[in-house]
């Protein structure tokens, strides 16, 4: 598995300095934590996801999610687990007798309702849930989490590694008054089973739930007030360098067009500039598919240090991955970082005479940008994220 699988290979060449490497579930965790990229939702109720993941059906997809809790209801709870357990067997079964391999798979988890039904789902799904990367663990807490860590502690082996994520969306975290004693107690628990957590996700649509409010395609999660607060205080406890984790951004849940109320998201000139009439056409259709706003919220996530997002259509996994490729400018900055971390300067002129390098302060981001490199490749200089976005991808809506 690797991002960017529908770029033809003399188009890899094209744009990418250094290519995006493979990976798998059996990546080591600290690299691994940095692969989700654009991690697609969708309900175990769905039929024929083996089908969908057999023909890679979704262009670009790494990183999947099938979903036992908010998508599906409560009435159809049995229904979507048998549906859940015989696609995988199904999958499996094509796994066992040689027609795909692991570097086929996309990171698979299932988000589940309960620690019964997580422990459930395991016994029945047997050798089978060998293809899963692991289980997402919804409104997780301080109170609840250690036994949920534990079933996943046991569950997993070198042999075959299964991960938790973590999805923090309860009302401990989002009120102020619990929020910073709940996310420390989190911290405590996660920090005990560190080996086992992937990264550490965040339910935007639940906070807001919470509080009545539903944001539109012309805002960002960051636009929102009581979110944004709650969101910095996340990044503030599980992004310190002395004990970090990969927080993933929260889910963008618009797809279609409709009439727009507020000034599109997306500046005319760098479309003007860099591909002239072509580009202001291009540009009134990433609007039109509600994309301006993905692009600016992704943009913001990476500015506070997140990586990947959920995402609950299969246009967005190209906007979010070709965001996350790091520029050859921040590459060759980390790099001289690094390589500068001896002790025997302090700072360091910026190969592009534009900015100061300080060892210390940057090199914590200088480690992330360098391990997200790896993954999602390096632009050559002349090219920009956005160039790997006009890429054109065939999107099923079905």
């Amino acid at each position: 598995m690797r991002f960017f699988t529908y770029f033809h290979e003399d188009e890899i060449e094209q744009f990418f300095y250094q290519k995006p490497q493979e990976f798998t579930k059996y990546t080591e965790r600290e690299l691994l934590a940095f692969g989700l990229g654009a991690t697609l939702y969708m309900p175990a109720t769905r039929p024929n996801i083996h089908q969908e993941i057999l023909s890679k059906k979704h262009a670009g997809l790494t990183s999947l999610v099938i979903d036992l809790e908010d998508a599906v209801g409560d009435h159809q709870v049995p229904k979507a687990e048998g549906l859940l357990v015989d696609e995988l067997l199904k999958l499996f079964a094509e796994y066992h007798m040689g027609f795909i391999t692991t570097a086929d798979l996309p990171l698979m988890f299932i988000r589940i309702r309960s620690l019964d039904q997580f422990a459930r789902l395991i016994d029945r799904l047997g050798e089978a849930s060998r293809l899963l990367t692991g289980v997402v663990i919804p409104k997780f807490s301080a109170e609840s989490g250690t036994e949920f860590l534990k079933q996943v502690q046991q569950i997993h082996t070198k042999q075959h590694p299964f991960y938790a994520m973590p999805i923090l969306e309860s009302s401990k975290i989002i009120h102020k008054e619990s929020r910073m004693e709940e996310l420390l107690g989190i911290k405590q628990i996660a920090d005990c089973y560190r080996d086992h957590i992937l990264n550490i996700r965040m339910g935007a649509t639940d906070f807001c739930g919470l509080y009545g409010i539903r944001r539109s395609a012309d805002t960002t999660v960051y636009d929102i007030a009581v979110l944004r607060d709650c969101i910095s205080d996340i990044i503030n406890v599980f992004g310190r360098h002395e004990s970090p984790y990969v927080v993933s951004g929260p889910v963008w849940e618009y797809f279609s067009a409709k009439d727009r109320m507020l000034k599109p998201q997306l500046r005319q000139t760098p479309f003007r500039e860099r591909y002239g009439d072509e580009g202001i056409k291009w540009r009134r259709k990433l609007i039109d598919d509600h994309l301006d706003g993905l692009i600016r919220e992704t943009m913001l996530d990476i500015t506070n240090g997140i990586t990947g997002k959920t995402i609950i259509h299969p246009s967005h996994i190209k906007v979010v991955q070709a965001l996350n490729v790091v520029s050859y400018e921040e590459y060759i900055d980390a790099i001289n970082i690094v390589n500068a971390a001896t002790g025997n300067i302090g700072v360091v002129k910026s190969d592009f005479a534009n900015k100061m390098n300080e060892i210390k302060p940057h090199y914590y981001w200088a480690q992330k940008t360098i391990f997200k490199s790896k993954l999602f490749g390096v632009l050559h200089e002349e090219f920009t994220n956005i160039d790997l976005i006009k890429k054109e991808v065939y999107v099923s809506y079905s």
